[in-house]
């Protein structure tokens, strides 16, 4: 089934976001680990895993629209303090939600509902799971002090949301 050109394309660049997004995840969970916050390591961990979902939802659609995916993930300088983090994580959910919104908007007038569904449901997930627990923990920072909340992240099993 052939899509149309411009929604592959976005598909194409969307794809590249959610790879830098699962990359950037990947290499701060692992920080986060290295450092003995175990708590934010297992919830970044989870949210590299659930990018990689997204990634692979998006190639799916490309290649049922006969597109060809590009597997080079935008480029992002990774946080180098737990604070830098969760900053850097969360405007990535935030580029991710404008860039997402976009290409609903493009699907709808290219009157492609399907791909226009599956955006939606990614959309949702940003919006409700990754960008507010992000936004949940730099209030927190801020509430309780980083020293204090760095101590809360230490403990393992237990999903600091």
């Amino acid at each position: 089934m052939q899509g149309h050109p411009d929604v592959i394309a976005c598909l194409v660049a969307l794809l590249r976001g959610e790879l830098a997004a699962r990359d950037q995840y990947f290499i701060h969970s692992r920080q986060y680990e290295d450092q003995g916050f175990m708590r934010l390591y297992e919830r970044i961990d989870h949210e590299m895993q659930e990018e990689t979902q997204h990634a692979d939802a998006i190639l799916r659609r490309i290649l049922m629209l006969e597109g060809r995916p590009d597997m080079r993930p935008e480029p992002f300088t990774p946080g180098e303090t737990v604070p830098d983090m969760l900053r850097i994580d969360l405007e990535t959910e935030y580029r991710v939600r404008a860039n997402l919104r976009e290409a609903i908007a493009l699907c709808e007038r290219q009157r492609d509902y399907v791909t226009r569904d599956l955006l939606l449901a990614q959309l949702r997930d940003t919006e409700e799971d990754h960008a507010y627990w992000l936004e949940k923990q730099l209030s927190l920072i801020e509430q309780v002090g980083l020293q204090n909340y760095l101590q809360s992240q230490m403990g393992a099993g237990a999903d600091p949301s």
